[in-house]
């Protein structure tokens, strides 16, 4: 389905463990998403490189100061109702102090960042609530690569 002439943005999320291995992730108040659990993350720049751009949104969202080590994922979302298209690039990264919290630093864009097992996350993506509880990209991540555990990945 063609999106009327307008191109895909590619968007970047933080997959961020802490030592329990649970994973960050925060309820979306954008339009895009409204509602809907995600990572943090943004979208890719001219000329930004994936680690750059993702440490980068990470640090804007969150104050988190990260470091990306690897592309993990890859997924092609698209939003009809909204008339978008994106695809979105996933990394695995690590906090430089693994002390440090996140903090709420764009209340118009995230409800506040929990910490949440890689189980609670699948049974998201799986609508074992009935409804959709993740963010599009976040929920196709998980659905596509059902052999991805984030929870004994290293990084």
């Amino acid at each position: 389905m063609a999106c009327n002439g307008l191109h895909p943005r590619v968007g970047i999320f933080a997959i961020i463990s802490d030592e329990e291995g649970r994973i960050l992730i925060g309820r979306r108040l954008s339009p895009l998403g409204k509602g809907h659990w995600g990572f943090p993350g943004g979208h890719l720049e001219q000329g930004e490189d994936f680690f750059d751009c993702v440490e980068r949104e990470t640090l804007e969202e969150t104050g988190l100061q990260i470091r990306a080590t690897k592309v993990i994922g890859l997924t092609n979302d698209k939003f009809p109702e909204l008339n978008k298209h994106y695809v979105t690039v996933f990394t695995r990264c690590v906090r430089k102090d693994a002390n440090q919290e996140p903090q709420r630093l764009e209340p118009n864009k995230c409800e506040g960042w929990s910490w949440k097992s890689w189980q609670e996350i699948k049974s998201m993506a799986n609508r074992e609530s009935g409804s959709q509880e993740l963010f599009l990209p976040v929920e196709n991540l998980v659905r596509e690569n059902p052999q991805l555990d984030m929870e004994t990945s290293s990084s």
